[in-house]
């Protein structure tokens, strides 16, 4: 693990640069104002969201982008987001060509708006199916462009997301010309053939919103959280995002793209099943078997990562949801492991099955099983006298100061890509929860994660619940969810 790290680092680190080199050189209006950009359906499932509702789907009204549809999948809502959503954008049921391409709980009505500034907008109200995946399939079935980004209503987008995400499916269609020797679409060149690689989806930072000050559905200020659970769930997204799936993404090795903020190619998501409405970690499971039906069908794939932050969500208030929230994630990991197996150590598969899940596997999967059995090991030696304790604490001090240098340096990594935090002292801030990580936050990561574990082998019941949010709408108001 300590040598993984050291080698996502350098990777993240080089991957950043490279970003920064594209982007000087990028011109992004040709992306807003081009004829040829691709359409974009943006998809966010909506169950009890009438708190956020309103200002959520103006800011998605809002993105900077020629081509895109925003679609709201009204699961089974039993509060008053549906009727909100009919009042404030003048919505009425229309005939709609709904093409049931996956499966998923039956459609009730659909609703488009008799105001024309709101033509984007299209309300997907259906029976609820206890998933966020039941209800994403369902707006992936309304879709009218062949691309799609998948997000949670209650989160912030930045306004230029779509230009940035699509950008490596444009720049993969620019190689494409290349290969069949026709005309570039961008530059009329016929270039020389290189090989294709098709990218199935794109992914981006995500950060929490608590503390931030949000005018409107948009970020105005952008702050570190000040509760402390959000806080180390802030430094843990940027190591997450910033240095390990940026690393991963210069090897084409991107484990998973987030349920928060990703965009993926409709018809490789269709074909692949779409989201698994039974899968309590249905972002990897997606990109699992989008990545399995590539390979099945020999045909070369890429993934690939932004590190701007392009999204914004309101992390878990408190214990309850948060102990809620990782422990569907610990079950959803191993469900994934269980069902994807065939997939580990399989020559078949290239790195996803030699690099992508073996790591999942020791390093994301058994690692709270190896931690906590460790710890009854080294408490069994420690009360027979079998420790030699000078070696051991300095074996301890290392692991810990090469843990807390790690999360250092993707917060460095961070400030580097773009500088969110207006003051250093907001930047120490965060860099010094690395000190506390090992103490209070990892264990309680290991323990739910082990709950996840035991209530699936046990099968018992569990559900996605509400994260019953504060609501970030008001101009000048702290998000302090």
């Amino acid at each position: 693990m300590l040598l993984a790290y050291a080698m996502l680092a350098i990777l993240s680190f080089r991957g950043i640069r490279r970003h920064h080199r594209r982007n000087a050189y990028t011109d992004y209006a040709k992306v807003l104002y081009s004829s040829i950009s691709p359409g974009i359906s943006v998809i966010a499932p909506a169950f009890n969201e009438g708190l956020t509702i309103i200002s959520n789907v103006r800011s998605l009204l809002t993105l900077n982008y020629p081509r895109f549809e925003v679609i709201i999948v009204n699961d089974g809502s039993t509060d008053d987001t549906l009727q909100k959503l009919i009042d404030e954008f003048q919505l009425v049921q229309v005939d709609f060509a709904y093409n049931e391409r996956i499966k998923t709980q039956p459609v009730r009505r659909i609703f488009k708006s008799t105001n024309s500034g709101y033509d984007k907008l299209l309300v997907v109200d259906k029976v609820n199916g206890k998933s966020k995946a039941d209800a994403s399939n369902a707006g992936i079935n309304a879709a009218a462009f062949d691309y799609f980004l998948c997000t949670d209503v209650d989160c912030i987008i930045e306004k230029n997301t779509l230009m940035y995400m699509i950008k490596p499916f444009m720049d993969e269609e620019h190689k494409k010309a290349r290969q069949v020797g026709e005309p570039c679409p961008e530059c009329g060149y016929v270039h020389v053939i290189e090989d294709n690689v098709r990218v199935i989806a794109t992914g981006a930072t995500l950060r929490l919103v608590n503390s931030c000050e949000v005018d409107e559905g948009t970020i105005t200020r952008v702050r570190p959280p000040r509760q402390l659970l959000p806080r180390f769930q802030e430094m843990e997204y940027i190591r997450a995002y910033v240095l390990g799936k940026m690393g991963w993404s210069m090897i084409n090795c991107v484990p998973n793209v987030s349920g928060g903020l990703g965009l993926f190619d409709k018809e490789i998501a269709i074909k692949a099943g779409g989201y698994d409405h039974k899968s309590f970690a249905e972002d990897m499971d997606i990109i699992t078997r989008m990545c399995t039906y590539m390979m099945d069908n020999d045909m070369k794939y890429a993934i690939r990562y932004i590190p701007t932050s392009q999204c914004w969500t309101e992390g878990p208030p408190n214990m309850k949801i948060f102990s809620r929230q990782r422990t569907r994630w610990g079950r959803g990991l191993i469900q994934l492991m269980s069902i994807h197996r065939k997939v580990i150590f399989n020559p078949r598969y290239g790195k996803l099955g030699w690099v992508v899940m073996p790591y999942n596997l020791f390093f994301e999967f058994l690692a709270p099983v190896i931690e906590f059995a460790g710890i009854l090991y080294y408490i069994y030696h420690a009360v027979r006298g079998e420790i030699n304790w000078s070696y051991a604490l300095i074996l301890l001090l290392g692991v810990y100061l090469y843990s807390v240098m790690i999360t250092t340096l993707a917060i460095c990594w961070d400030q580097l890509t773009h500088r969110y935090y207006k003051t250093w002292s907001e930047v120490l801030g965060l860099a010094l929860m690395a000190f506390l990580e090992p103490f209070i936050y990892h264990p309680l990561i290991v323990f739910f994660a082990l709950r996840g574990y035991y209530f699936f082998l046990t099968g018992k019941k569990s559900s996605w619940g509400n994260m019953q949010r504060q609501g970030f709408g008001q101009k000048k108001k702290v998000a302090t969810a």
